[in-house]
């Protein structure tokens, strides 16, 4: 009976020990913010709108996780949405990051309906580029009843008026398959740099060159009330710094 039980209590002993090594070898090795982060990736930013309310940028400048390990290095801010809209917050935000060392970008949300020269228009009356800002995004997700060809006509006006106003090539903001089903036939747009979004992938599963990553929505950041879509650029700092208003 006592060799049973000795027995026994090895058994258990090992499934336990088994179990706690199978726990480390599955935790996700960079888990913090909530949220798995992709391994191999030095820079770590975020994008926002009114949606996350008011944020204290100071503070955000200075948070890196549970580890201790990601900081905030950059953020996209929401400007301007179709033919008038502003986000309301917009303003606040881009002072407030001014005043931090967070590498700051404004991105437009285009909507396919309505002229694209009056949405550049939009963009450039509410966003004032200084030195050291990454260049004006668009966001486009989706054809709201145009066609392929007719989005991809209308994103080049908007694209041509900010790149001669700015004198800086825009990014494109755009989902994986959205991109791949209706802008990459286009030579012209192919020429631009890309933001592209894939959630929840341990790495991206992309052929083309592109510079952001949003791979997640569901980031948690003590202060802000709402989840954020958090980022990787695919560079070091000099190459993000080199993308910047000079």
């Amino acid at each position: 009976m006592k060799y049973q039980t000795t027995r026994k209590l090895w058994w258990w002993g090992l499934i336990i020990l088994l179990a706690v090594a199978l726990y480390f070898i599955a935790k996700p090795s960079h888990k913090i913010f909530g949220i798995r982060m992709p391994a191999g990736y030095g820079l770590h930013g975020i994008d926002v709108s009114r949606y996350q309310n008011m944020i204290d940028w100071k503070y955000l400048e200075s948070f890196t996780g549970n580890n201790n390990d990601v900081k905030i290095s950059f953020a996209f801010i929401k400007a301007t949405e179709g033919r008038s809209l502003q986000d309301p917050l917009f303003k606040a935000n881009w002072e407030n990051i001014g005043k931090t060392g967070i590498i700051r970008g404004a991105y437009h949300y285009f909507v396919p309906t309505r002229s694209a020269s009056e949405q550049a228009q939009n963009f450039i009356a509410n966003v004032t580029l200084v030195e050291g800002d990454l260049p004006p995004v668009l966001d486009v997700e989706k054809l709201n009843g145009v066609s392929a060809a007719k989005l991809r006509e209308n994103i080049k006006i908007w694209l041509n008026e900010i790149e001669k106003h700015y004198g800086m090539k825009p990014i494109i903001y755009s989902y994986i398959d959205f991109y791949e089903k209706y802008l990459i036939a286009d030579k012209d747009l192919r020429k631009y740099p890309l933001w592209v979004a894939h959630y929840d992938k341990k790495k991206i599963e992309f052929d083309e060159s592109w510079l952001f990553w949003q791979h997640s929505d569901k980031g948690r950041i003590p202060g802000i009330s709402e989840p954020v879509d958090f980022n990787v650029f695919n560079g070091n700092i000099d190459k993000l710094k080199s993308l910047c208003k000079k």
